[in-house]
């Protein structure tokens, strides 16, 4: 491996937001990966919608409410997490103490992008009689303008724990809050953001796809628009899309969100057959580029000379954490 002092893996990492270092086409990563966690008590968190090496290396694989709460009882000295960016953040936001590391400082997200804290603070300040319920797919700057967050497999019962007459502003994803608009009959008042791969599949493809495969059942994420979401058998977070196609007898499924779920899908299930949704244009858009940006090359660079570390101003992680806390507490108290 190319031998470079810290000053230049910093400016690498400065430059393209990982460490770009050269690796020996013969190294075993994931062997040198499981000996790294063990020398540095490093603990791996990874999303769902992570590539299968990553998933298959991690030491906990979850969707955001879970990776929250893995990151809140983790005893390791450090946390890799093999996600996005907002993911890590709040990691760190619950593990002040704790170096916290992403392999790809670029592994953003759209819908976290399409609510700028300043702008978001424009609008609440428009509407001070609200309380702001957030879904943990933002940053930490809008986390600390928040009251409550939520993640997609609690989000019904945080505002279901809340009194009818409560004014809420809910942000960022128009679309699941739409969808718990719907289920309890609240009227919400939302936040005009959404994430591109959840946007994109195609009703049309989707109902060719179940004229040919009609005994499929078609389980989505709530962050899907809602002319899909009604054409759903099954709609739920992705640990329930995960839980509902483990317990299902049917045999086919259309899964209706990132691809990245499908590898976990089949290994719990192997007899059973997952087909991806189509988005409404020819590209790949039901894989989150994001997500995708992460490698296991980077992963084990992260964990080697362990950067990128994500850092935070105190008053930031401090303000960020109280709405966590809030909806950690309300997750415990329903057992979520």
């Amino acid at each position: 491996m190319t031998d470079i002092n810290s000053e230049q893996k910093m400016k690498i990492v400065s430059e393209k937001g990982f460490l770009d270092i050269p690796i020996d086409i013969n190294l075993d990563l994931f062997a040198e990966i499981e000996k790294l966690k063990k020398e540095k008590n490093a603990v791996i968190l990874a999303h769902y919608y992570q590539e299968p090496d990553i998933q298959d290396v991690a030491d906990f694989i979850g969707d955001s409410l879970g990776l929250s709460q893995k990151a809140a009882s983790t005893t390791a000295d450090m946390i890799v997490f093999a996600g996005v960016h907002f993911m890590a953040e709040t990691a760190k936001i619950l593990n002040p103490s704790k170096k916290v590391l992403l392999p790809d400082l670029n592994a953003g997200c759209s819908l976290s992008d399409s609510a700028p804290p300043a702008l978001f603070k424009l609008f609440k300040d428009k509407h001070p009689e609200h309380i702001v319920i957030t879904y943990i797919n933002c940053s930490a700057g809008m986390k600390a303008l928040s009251d409550i967050i939520c993640t997609s497999s609690n989000a019904q019962k945080i505002v279901e724990s809340l009194p009818e007459y409560q004014k809420i502003i809910f942000a960022p994803d128009k679309n699941l809050g739409a969808y718990i608009n719907k289920k309890t009959g609240r009227n919400m008042l939302l936040w005009n953001g959404s994430c591109m791969v959840h946007e994109i599949f195609s009703l049309e493809k989707i109902t060719k796809l179940k004229i040919r495969h009609p005994l499929a059942k078609v389980i989505a994420h709530p962050e899907c628009e809602e002319p899909v979401l009604a054409v759903a058998d099954y709609i739920g977070s992705t640990t329930g899309l995960l839980k509902y196609s483990q317990e299902s007898t049917s045999k086919e499924f259309i899964v209706v969100t990132e691809t990245g779920i499908i590898h976990q899908m089949q290994k719990a299930s192997p007899g059973k057959t997952f087909i991806p949704a189509p988005p409404n244009n020819s590209c790949a858009c039901n894989d989150c580029p994001y997500m995708k940006l992460n490698t296991l090359e980077k992963l084990y660079l992260c964990m080697k000379y362990e950067m990128p570390e994500i850092l935070m101003e105190e008053n930031l992680r401090l303000a960020a954490k109280k709405p966590i806390d809030r909806m950690l507490e309300i997750s415990a108290r329903y057992g979520l």
